[in-house]
């Protein structure tokens, strides 16, 4: 696009502070021509540069200016302006930053790409919950980020059954996930690893009066990742093996996680005769997996085991009761 070619035009002309026209084109991979109209565009811009004719002149910015996009491609100037101030930016603290980062790339980029990314926020949005659930009150998300931010160690007092609890904890990091936030975090005495808490479980936080010392290589993407997997595959305990009708086959993404239904009927073999296809299912437990498998009504056969089946024919039976 145009726009990407003007601001990469301006990154260029910063890196060397003078060049040719026939330079620039080569670089960008245009004609002299095309060049000249860009180079025209940036200076309608406002950019402060002029020309220099003759064998040894060339097209050249004023001494000492500079854009404040140093190290920004076109397309990431872009991104950044047309994102606008993310909710959970905002949550942690940092909308005023974002905002002041808006402000200093319109200041510099040029109209038409700051058309563009105008245009690209009228027409992408992104939404990460899922459908039918309202946001979870943070309260105490606020003070967690400042200690993070802060290396401080917390005094926080966590909800957990019908009872709550108090712990100090040394705050390693916070992540978003699916629209709940959950903190991360190490026991302050030190007994055991990072752990992971529900943010909207804290009641209360209270920060402590002394610091403490991340753990020496600790990635917090890698450790979610990590923490991630071990706790699906801990709930993936019992092998279900289920006959799906096409609609079923179709609807199980909606009941179950999409990516272990990706791989089961990847592993599963062709549909039978009537058009069912069986495949393994690896879940919790068989009244769990009956619950799960009950959204697809009779678009599902549960075959085995022989608990998980019964369990299904049990909360089937007692749906078919209750509604006579």
């Amino acid at each position: 696009m145009r726009a990407e070619r003007l601001v990469a035009l301006l990154f260029l002309l910063q890196r060397r502070r003078a060049a040719t026209v026939g330079e620039l084109a080569r670089e960008l991979g245009v004609s002299e021509r095309t060049m000249h109209r860009d180079v025209a565009a940036l200076r309608d811009a406002g950019v402060p540069l002029w020309t220099e004719p003759g064998r040894h002149g060339g097209v050249r910015l004023v001494d000492g200016w500079r854009s404040h996009l140093d190290g920004l491609t076109s397309r990431e100037a872009v991104a950044l302006l047309a994102m606008g101030v993310p909710r959970a930016l905002a949550d942690l603290g940092l909308g005023t930053a974002v905002s002041a980062a808006h402000a200093k790339v319109a200041a510099t980029l040029p109209a038409e790409l700051r058309e563009q990314a105008q245009r690209v926020a009228q027409r992408f949005h992104l939404d990460a919950p899922g459908w039918f659930r309202r946001e979870e009150e943070v309260q105490g998300l606020g003070p967690l980020a400042r200690a993070v931010w802060g290396q401080r160690r917390v005094r926080v007092t966590y909800r957990r059954g019908d009872g709550e609890v108090e712990r100090d904890l040394d705050p390693l990091g916070l992540v978003l996930k699916a629209g709940v936030w959950y903190l991360v975090a190490r026991p302050a005495d030190g007994a055991g690893g990072a752990r992971t808490y529900r943010v909207a479980r804290v009641s209360a936080v209270a920060e402590l009066d002394e610091g403490f010392e991340r753990p020496a290589g600790f990635d917090l993407a890698s450790w979610w990742q990590r923490s991630s997997a071990e706790f699906e595959r801990s709930l993936q305990r019992v092998a279900v093996r289920v006959r799906l009708s096409p609609r079923g086959v179709r609807a199980l993404p909606s009941v179950l996680d999409a990516e272990a239904v990706a791989g089961a009927l990847a592993a599963a073999g062709p549909p039978g005769g009537d058009g069912w296809t069986e495949l393994e299912l690896r879940l919790e437990d068989p009244v769990v997996a009956a619950g799960q498998l009950l959204g697809l009504g009779p678009e599902v056969e549960v075959v085995a085991p022989p608990a998980a089946r019964a369990a299904f024919a049990d909360a089937a039976r007692r749906m078919v009761e209750r509604h006579r």
